[in-house]
């Protein structure tokens, strides 16, 4: 039985903890043990984090990693979508079908 304490390798660092988490959770769906380390030690913060896995799953984690888009175009939707859109606004105010102050819909 090996020693798995000294058995993690360095796989990328996200200059965001959103884009690392989801990128661990892509690698974690394709059953690869992935473990997180945050670079800031402030809860909330987002400063960036570090992907790590074990040695004998480093090659696929790369090979699963690579065929992921690493262009904006996510980042760039998601910038665009409204809150409503995201589900940061309660259910009552986001299904309001009212109208606004000069009389058109909502």
């Amino acid at each position: 039985m090996s020693n798995q304490v000294d058995n993690w390798h360095k796989l990328a660092r996200y200059d965001t903890n959103m884009q690392g988490e989801l990128h661990a959770n892509l690698l974690r769906n394709n059953g690869i043990t992935v473990s997180l380390q945050p670079l800031s030690a402030i809860p909330g913060m987002n400063s960036g984090i570090v992907l790590w896995v074990q040695a004998e799953e480093l090659a696929q984690a790369k090979r699963i990693l690579s065929g992921v888009d690493s262009d904006t175009d996510g980042e760039d939707l998601l910038a665009q979508m409204s809150d409503a859109e995201l589900g940061i606004v309660p259910d009552m105010q986001a299904g309001h079908h009212g109208s606004d102050n000069e009389g058109g819909k909502i």
